[in-house]
């Protein structure tokens, strides 16, 4: 009898312990969530024009207050508009600082020129480029975020921006307001 008293004073006192820890990681936890929403809603380019790293630190800036939401040039005026909505503020101009808005594009290597050196596959942030040194290297065009980070290292100027193919997997309705502004 006495040990599953033990063990019921053990539970309630667990379940205090969990209450606590909830109500003080609460404030953490909201930070974390609006990140991570705010992160489902950039394009994933990890293009670094918007001064971070990436576009999840770039979501925690802004989840922060350290960054404004006008800084993806891949994103656009679409992106900025539902960053706003999210977070309940004014949407603004795309900051020219960081770039302007383009078509979504893709990078191809012309594989006649490419001499193999692997500097872009070093470059790409998410991994779309296959190939093996000093053999020819191509780009996986459904992987492709279209940052260009693979041209500037490339020593043979083989790298070229082309728009992206249409997807169907990628494409949904716009939104009405995304279709009249």
């Amino acid at each position: 009898m006495s040990v599953v008293i033990a063990m019921a004073v053990l539970a309630v006192g667990a379940l205090g312990a969990a209450r606590i820890l909830i109500a003080t990681a609460s404030p953490l936890r909201g930070s974390h969530d609006v990140a991570l929403r705010i992160d489902r809603l950039l394009p994933q380019t990890q293009c670094g024009r918007c001064l971070y790293a990436g576009c999840r630190p770039y979501a925690e800036a802004i989840a922060r207050g350290e960054a404004r939401i006008n800084q993806c040039p891949p994103g656009g005026a679409a992106t900025i508009r539902r960053l706003a909505r999210l977070l309940g503020v004014e949407p603004l101009a795309l900051n020219p600082r960081h770039g302007t808005e383009v078509p979504a594009s893709v990078v191809v290597i012309d594989e006649e020129t490419c001499i193999g050196c692997t500097k872009c596959i070093q470059a790409c942030p998410v991994d779309a480029i296959l190939g093996a040194a000093r053999q020819m290297h191509t780009v996986i065009a459904a992987d492709c975020t279209g940052c260009e980070l693979c041209i500037p290292p490339c020593p043979v100027d083989c790298i070229a921006v082309v728009p992206a193919p249409a997807a169907t997997h990628a494409w949904r309705w716009p939104t009405p307001a995304e279709a009249s502004g």
